[in-house]
């Protein structure tokens, strides 16, 4: 699945990117540069926490512009999922084999991971056994906690 740098996302977790990228760009970054000239003018910089918390606060904003910069260079979108063998961009409901617990997840990339929308990463010990499995499959997952089965039941 693509280059270690790859970042995979949906056309909404690139949309949600590349607006945050704007914002850092188009207001964020000015307004910074607004409030370090403002943290000059009180003088003595040596003492001047409005003037270190805007240098920080710049360090964090240009980090992160880099960092959104990058990603975007690197982004692959998730599209047209087959539903036959689970890939990222599913959404996978399993059955756990233990206690007959049912879950339902979509598989997404690191980056829209979110366990409280059930969205997990594809890098995730669960997404990683279930790669390339079938309807009806019984997976090993293991994790950190100990091995243990689920029975894939739907794939969309």
């Amino acid at each position: 699945m693509g280059n270690k740098n790859t970042v995979y996302l949906t056309k909404q977790g690139l949309d949600n990117l590349k607006k945050e990228l704007d914002d850092l760009i188009n207001v964020r970054r000015p307004e910074n540069v607004k409030a370090i000239k403002e943290a000059r003018s009180l003088g003595d910089l040596s003492e001047n926490a409005e003037y270190d918390a805007a240098r920080n606060e710049q360090a964090e904003i240009e980090g992160r512009i880099k960092q959104l910069e990058k990603m975007l260079e690197n982004v692959s979108i998730i599209s047209d999922v087959g539903t036959d063998k689970v890939s990222i961009g599913n959404t996978v409901s399993i059955k756990y084999v233990d206690d007959d617990e049912e879950d339902e997840y979509k598989i997404v990339g690191s980056q829209e991971a979110d366990p409280f929308e059930s969205k997990i990463s594809n890098e995730s010990p669960i997404a990683q056994a279930l790669f390339d499995h079938k309807v009806g499959d019984i997976v090993t997952v293991e994790s950190p906690n100990g091995n243990y089965q689920v029975e894939i039941i739907d794939i969309k």
